[in-house]
């Protein structure tokens, strides 16, 4: 794995299952979870700033139902 500038989450504890966030440039967002670090997940903050909205709006509450 490369190296970057981890932060953890501020809503993550100190225990296990910690949300990590890189952003090695302006236009890249990386998400890693503390329990498969080797797993990275790649968006833009475009498109992570739309996750957030819609999860915080609830539109994403009954994904995969019916």
């Amino acid at each position: 794995m490369s190296t970057h500038d981890w932060r953890k989450s501020s809503y993550s504890a100190e225990a296990n299952a910690c949300l990590y966030v890189s952003a090695p440039d302006s236009a890249t967002i990386r998400l890693r979870e503390s329990d498969e670090p080797d797993t990275i997940l790649t968006t833009t903050p475009t498109a992570l700033a739309a996750l957030i909205r819609s999860t915080k709006a609830g539109r994403l509450d009954r994904l995969g139902e019916g």
